[in-house]
């Protein structure tokens, strides 16, 4: 507001050509990082951008590129914590690059239905970035017509994929593998496992390293208990557990499966960690405030969104190599809820 009470108008790009006198169009090369502007012509054109407040529009941005600077998520999911992170993450790529984000949310995974919400997205415009955590979001990564940019974010996969399947992901199986590893080296003779939904049939990457850790250690390997992706599902396989003196360690797939864990475990009268050690996944916030505290795998999927973005920007403004890739090396974090079994 200036001092006679009235609101100021956003400032135009041809005010910030004034401020720094040089033309428009200078301006205009500087905000699209066109190489023939000299160092200090740019330098004094970004001090007036910062001096007068001047936010890029969108829209401009657009005509002059012939691109629409939009994505659009597409996800079945966006309230569990690694979807709605992982959000996060594409929105502050995005705005920092002046794209706007768009979300479409699968509300089933029926085929036919999916399909046409793929559609849908991809005749807005823009590129798409699929979650592909479960089965309408691995659906959805197939049904994207050719030609369409897109990025999927994945579980592990299996094997490194092509080059043609610009893809990011989260080493769960190493995760996994690490979390299952410190449980047996507090002296647990197996640790049993409550796993969430895998978005195919095959066995997810998470339950795999929980598996690949006790065939290394010799250890006995339980059945996975199916869980589901909240505190409610914990609880059920929690219960299941506890009738169980045998159990002594138990890695849950995500920290809302271990928060109902943790619960079922005190409704028995079961100890934590005195009689069960309890870990958990994804280091959700809540995690290092339950009591106990929970130990857990730290995955950054924040960053995943981040990357997700960075790979389709360079596909869409083609300035950058397109190569599939593991984002972020999982981090165990230690905390009160794991301990030796009881003597």
């Amino acid at each position: 507001m200036n001092v006679t009470g009235h609101t100021r108008s956003p400032a135009s790009i041809r005010d910030v050509a004034a401020a720094a006198g040089v033309s428009y169009q200078t301006v205009s090369r500087v905000i699209n990082g066109h190489p023939s502007v000299k160092p200090s012509t740019r330098e004094r054109v970004l001090a007036a951008i910062d001096e007068l407040g001047f936010r890029r529009s969108a829209t401009a941005l657009a005509l002059a590129s012939g691109r629409t600077r939009a994505v659009t998520v597409l996800t079945a999911n966006t309230t569990h914590y690694g979807y709605a992170s992982i959000l996060q993450g594409v929105e502050e790529a995005a705005r920092a690059a002046s794209y706007a984000v768009g979300i479409s949310v699968l509300e089933s995974a029926d085929e036919a239905a999916v399909a046409a919400e793929v559609q849908r997205a991809a005749d807005a415009g823009g590129g798409l970035i699929v979650i592909a955590y479960d089965p309408a979001g691995v659906r959805a990564l197939d049904a994207v017509p050719v030609g369409v940019p897109v990025v999927g974010v994945v579980e592990t996969p299996a094997s490194p994929p092509g080059e043609n399947r610009p893809w990011v992901w989260t080493d769960d199986r190493e995760a996994a593998y690490e979390a299952t590893r410190h449980l047996l080296s507090l002296g647990h003779e197996t640790v049993h496992y409550v796993a969430i939904p895998s978005s195919t049939r095959r066995t997810s990457a998470r339950t795999g390293g929980w598996r690949q850790a006790l065939k290394e250690a010799g250890a006995p390997q339980p059945r996975p208990v199916q869980g589901s992706w909240g505190p409610a599902g914990g609880h059920a396989a929690g219960r299941k557990l506890a009738e169980d003196p045998a159990v002594t360690a138990v890695l849950c797939g995500n920290d809302d499966l271990a928060l109902g864990v943790l619960r079922a475990l005190h409704e028995a009268g079961r100890s934590v960690p005195g009689e069960v050690s309890v870990a958990g996944f994804d280091d959700a916030p809540h995690s290092a405030y339950l009591t106990p505290s929970l130990t857990t795998v730290r995955l950054d999927f924040t960053g995943l969104g981040r990357s997700a973005f960075a790979l389709l920007h360079g596909v869409l403004e083609e300035s950058a190599q397109v190569a599939p890739h593991p984002v972020s090396v999982p981090e165990l974090v230690v905390r009160e809820s794991s301990g030796p079994p009881p003597s």
